[in-house]
């Protein structure tokens, strides 16, 4: 177990990284939207802008739910997890992880991708006038639900270190 460790603080850089970074996309997804909202008072909005700016709200969300599950501010049943040791809730954690985030994320990953080639293969664009290519959209579920799977296998190895008393 101790030799995959170094697999876990990876996946959590990764993870970090994203979350350094979407802050980011949240400004620019504003500063879109104010600009549209400017530029349609003069009749010269832009469709591809309004894309953008929904591009970059889905990334945020996407790309963030690994880091969420990291810093354990995620959705929880804390209610029934409370009342238990600190053992019982490392199990409880497990649990979580390999019946429900582990499969659903991984099942997701599984079905998004081939959405994802259909878009890139076919250079598939948005229905609206102007608008972008759909592929960079679409690539973010696949992506975002790899990063949710990868945070949640780093999670599985730290609550199996923790298990064991070796260091998270």
């Amino acid at each position: 177990m101790r030799f995959l460790i170094p697999l876990a603080d990876l996946i959590d850089r990764l993870n970090n990284a994203c979350g350094r970074v979407l802050p980011w996309a949240v400004l620019a997804a504003v500063l879109l939207a104010v600009g549209n909202a400017v530029a349609r008072k003069f009749d010269s909005g832009s469709n591809a802008l309004l894309e953008a700016q929904w591009y970059l709200v889905s990334a945020v969300f996407l790309l963030g739910a690994g880091r969420v599950l990291r810093l354990d501010e995620h959705v929880r049943i804390d209610l029934l997890t409370s009342r238990l040791g600190p053992r019982a809730r490392e199990w409880a954690d497990i649990a979580g992880l390999v019946l429900m985030v582990l499969p659903v994320s991984l099942l997701l990953l599984w079905l998004s991708w081939p959405w994802f080639l259909n878009a890139w293969t076919s250079h598939e664009m948005s229905p609206s006038a102007g608008g972008l290519p759909l592929w960079p959209a679409r690539l973010l579920v696949p992506a975002g639900f790899a990063l949710l799977a990868a945070q949640a296998f780093a999670l599985l190895i730290r609550h199996a270190a923790a298990l064991q008393e070796l260091p998270r």
